[in-house]
């Protein structure tokens, strides 16, 4: 009898008993491609692991990384893949690192195109140049840290993700980029293009896997083996290698374990970074 009036009080309230012990989860990677690339490297992925894992999970991604990163500061999703959440302020929104990608560590770079005339730092001075989006831990807050410390001022120009900024460089519209190692690769291998690398900074493990205080251990514990192990299930292994090649990563990314402590580094940088990039 109390099933009986519980299952009718779901029912009243627009919603079966089914659906209400199905919780769906809100997924949202950093926007480190436009949004299409985004979609198609991280849709076929998370149905894996929804499907694995018996959790379902949604993608949520807004126009730019710095939207993307407002649903996650806003608490609006309950895992991401972002490294945007390692500054004092916002480790205390209790987010837990339980994976990152297995590919080597990434690097800020700052670049030009490989016919450019600019060959140093120095000559960048006052000249625009086009990053991701002011939330880019590597791609922006790293180099951009760097010209300051050496007085060299730059006008940034934001172009929502770094597909964008690195085709605002190459259309004439800046005379440099901001980036990182992994993605100035990824996309010179996917467009055919050159670059020259005039600066590069110490390493930065890949962004992390990371789970919302709110989700139950179960659920976390699920989604997390489905993640880890998908490289070692042949359907889950083509998944990872179609993904991989639409963005131009290396196909053997797949995901491993991490822990917060991979992600020291990011900690020393708010260290000493300036007031203005915390």
């Amino acid at each position: 009898m109390r099933r009986l009036i519980a299952s009718l009080a779901l029912l009243v309230a627009g919603v079966s008993p089914s659906s209400a012990q199905e919780a769906t989860y809100r997924f949202s990677p950093i926007n480190q491609w436009d949004i299409n690339k985004t979609a198609a490297y991280w849709n076929p992925i998370i149905q894996y692991v929804s499907d694995k894992s018996g959790v379902k999970l949604q993608l949520k991604i807004g126009r730019t990384s710095a939207d993307t990163t407002s649903y996650v500061l806003a608490q609006e999703v309950e895992f991401v893949f972002s490294n945007h959440l390692f500054s004092p302020e916002r480790e205390s929104l209790g987010w837990k690192v339980f994976g990152r990608r297995n590919a080597p560590p990434l690097h800020g770079q700052i670049a030009v195109p490989a016919d450019s005339p600019v060959t140093t730092i120095e000559q960048l001075k006052g000249q625009e140049v086009a990053f991701a989006g002011p939330e880019a831990f590597i791609g922006y807050k790293v180099p951009y840290a760097y010209l300051l410390s050496k007085g060299i001022e730059v006008k940034p120009v934001f172009g929502g993700n770094q597909n964008a900024a690195i085709a605002q460089m190459f259309a004439g519209k800046a005379r440099a980029t901001g980036s990182n190692s992994m993605l100035i690769e990824g996309y010179a291998n996917r467009e055919n293009k050159k670059f020259r690398i005039l600066w590069t900074s110490e390493p930065y493990q890949d962004l992390a896997l990371m789970a919302s205080g709110k989700v139950p251990d179960k659920d976390l514990k699920a989604v997390s083996s489905a993640f880890l192990n998908m490289h070692k299930d042949p359907r889950g292994k083509e998944i990872l290698h179609r993904s991989s090649q639409e963005v131009g990563l290396d196909s053997d990314a797949y995901f491993i374990p991490a822990t917060n402590a991979d992600y020291a580094a990011y900690r020393r940088f708010y260290q000493n970074a300036p007031a203005s990039l915390r």
